[in-house]
């Protein structure tokens, strides 16, 4: 008897350890920053209009859903990105919060190929700060990588999820520091 409740417990520690090894994806986190050479109004007036994405060079156009949908009503406010790539992909995105006096915006993706950008359960804000009367533009982001299981191809794990986003956000923040120049 001692022998089957010894062998029971021991299996049950073998399968918990190797339960415990076998755990899914954790959340990544992401963030860049830059500061312009221009006041945060200035900044807030490009970059601050959730129906309006023509100021990153990866975007070829925005547009609410359904059309004619308000642009600053969080939990209601949808715009379908088409990027300026083969397929002219789509990313879809649902504001989450807004905030102009504080210059920031929350948002998140609810619709995107992985083969487009390899993440999951993705959410951003993109916020605009004064820094000694330039604007300090942030913008960061938490997600998944694009497989959620355990061992993902090299396209879907978290290398290329980090990857993915930082090119997007490096791609915006370059547009906008060819656009106002950068403070050093």
């Amino acid at each position: 008897m001692k022998t089957q409740v010894l062998a029971v417990a021991l299996g049950a520690v073998v399968a918990f350890a190797g339960a415990a090894g076998a755990h899914g994806p954790s959340r990544l986190k992401t963030e860049q920053t830059v500061v312009l050479d221009a006041t945060p109004a200035e900044v807030w007036e490009v970059i601050g209009k959730f129906d309006d994405m023509s100021w990153h060079p990866a975007v070829a156009s925005t547009e609410m859903m359904p059309e004619g949908a308000p642009a600053d009503v969080p939990d209601e406010s949808t715009r379908v990105l088409t990027l300026n790539a083969d397929g002219a992909p789509t990313i879809t995105e649902q504001l989450m919060a807004i905030d102009n006096e504080k210059m920031s915006y929350k948002y998140m993706i609810t619709e995107v190929d992985t083969a487009v950008l390899p993440v999951t359960n993705y959410s951003s804000t993109l916020q605009v700060s004064d820094k000694d009367g330039k604007a300090e533009v942030l913008w960061k982001g938490g997600f998944y990588r694009g497989f959620p299981n355990n061992d993902p191809p090299a396209e879907l794990n978290d290398d290329a999820a980090i990857a993915g986003v930082n090119g997007i956000y490096e791609a915006g923040l370059n547009a906008l520091v060819e656009r106002f120049g950068t403070v050093e």
